[in-house]
């Protein structure tokens, strides 16, 4: 297939839906996590639910960065706008995420300059075109958008621009399903693995989900037969008693993945030893932070940023929606306290975020679907 039209294609999905109903096996309930939050997005905006037999349980997991960002990271980066004389970064979702006293965008009001890009390139340039200020870049995002800020760090540096900074909250992915995978009561069977991240990765790095955990997992691209193909493939595999790590995105995914990219985080950044996930907590070498002959160019280094841990509001339940026990609507403050125009949790700011796909499609999806599948309610063949 080439257009994109033909991976939305109604026929097609009805075709690959009903080899899934065919390929399941009765009376057994299937457990899927896609990590990725554009899958999310995806199965929501098409309505994929709709299609899948009932024992295919779909469990969002916490693939998208702004969602996974715990709030004092947030503070940490706001404080460094504070400071005269510079001007902080980010882009467009950032500034909405809730901080502890407001988001980016409020603190923009007070009078902070804070500057939406679109790339880290665009602050770099602000900082060539502002050479009285200090520009910072606040860099979220997986595997996907870190080689674009090492590569404009080592753009920094060949053109001797020192006064720009990065504020480095760019995480990996492989870490985070680790500490997925062994949390008690998480009962998974297979995983929807992530397209984007894997372009830069390649398949080879969730060899241990098969290897270690016994699970399989299917790299899937983001289209409706992308999703729903990779979903087949995983039940026959489970239905056959297998466990492999298989690449239907085979047409942007290798399986080494972009060397190139590799080897720009390689020579810019390094794992951090620990870092803290919204819902997961703290995750050994689960981020990167700047090497250190790139410390004129590392925020963390030229400023002092406070760095406390600050607990999400208790009644948000981010963290659970974000491990898959719960669904967005199951959380307390869902379409009440907590919307899209007035977020309380990141899951609900981002495009990504599971909490915003489902309020965004909620015609599309049930109110409070029921979780199946736990330590709290088995499932009962």
């Amino acid at each position: 297939m080439k257009y994109v039209d033909e991976y939305r294609d109604p026929v097609l999905i009805a075709n690959v839906a009903r080899e899934i109903s065919r390929a399941v096996a009765p009376g057994r309930h299937y457990r899927i996590m896609e990590v990725c939050g554009g899958h999310t997005h995806s199965i929501y905006r098409h309505g994929l639910l709709d299609v899948l037999p009932p024992n295919v349980e779909l469990v969002h997991g916490p693939g998208c960065p702004v969602c996974v960002l715990p709030t004092g990271r947030v503070d940490d980066g706001l404080s460094i706008a504070e400071r005269d004389g510079v001007i902080l970064t980010c882009f467009g979702d950032v500034l909405r995420v809730p901080g502890t006293r407001g988001t980016p965008l409020e603190y923009k009001a007070r009078g902070a300059d804070i500057r939406m890009v679109y790339s880290p390139l665009d602050a770099l340039r602000l900082a060539q075109e502002n050479t009285e200020k200090h520009v910072c870049f606040f860099a979220i995002g997986f595997e996907t958008t870190a080689p674009s800020t090492a590569l404009t760090i080592l753009r920094a540096r060949a053109l001797g621009v020192t006064n720009f900074s990065v504020f480095s909250n760019h995480v990996t992915i492989v870490p985070a399903m680790r500490a997925i995978l062994d949390s008690p009561g998480m009962l998974l069977d297979g995983f929807v693995g992530p397209g984007h991240v894997a372009t830069i990765s390649g398949c080879r790095p969730y060899e241990f989900v098969a290897r270690e955990y016994g699970k399989p997992l299917v790299v899937a691209g983001f289209e409706p037969l992308d999703i729903l193909q990779a979903i087949l493939m995983l039940v026959r595999q489970l239905v056959a008693g297998e466990a492999r790590i298989e690449n239907e995105y085979a047409r942007f995914v290798s399986w080494e993945g972009n060397r190139a990219a590799q080897a720009a985080l390689e020579t810019v950044f390094a794992p951090r030893p620990t870092f803290e996930w919204r819902g997961l907590g703290f995750i050994p070498e689960s981020a990167l932070e700047l090497r250190p002959e790139f410390a004129m160019w590392d925020a963390e280094r030229r400023f002092a940023v406070p760095g406390v841990r600050v607990t999400d509001p208790s009644a948000a339940q981010c963290g659970e929606v974000l491990k898959g026990a719960l669904k967005p609507a199951q959380c307390r403050l869902f379409g009440k306290v907590c919307n899209p125009e007035q977020p309380v949790g990141a899951l609900m700011v981002s495009s990504e975020g599971a909490c915003a796909a489902h309020y965004r499609y909620a015609e599309r999806a049930a109110e409070a679907e029921p979780l199946r599948g736990t330590e709290a309610e088995p499932v009962r063949a």
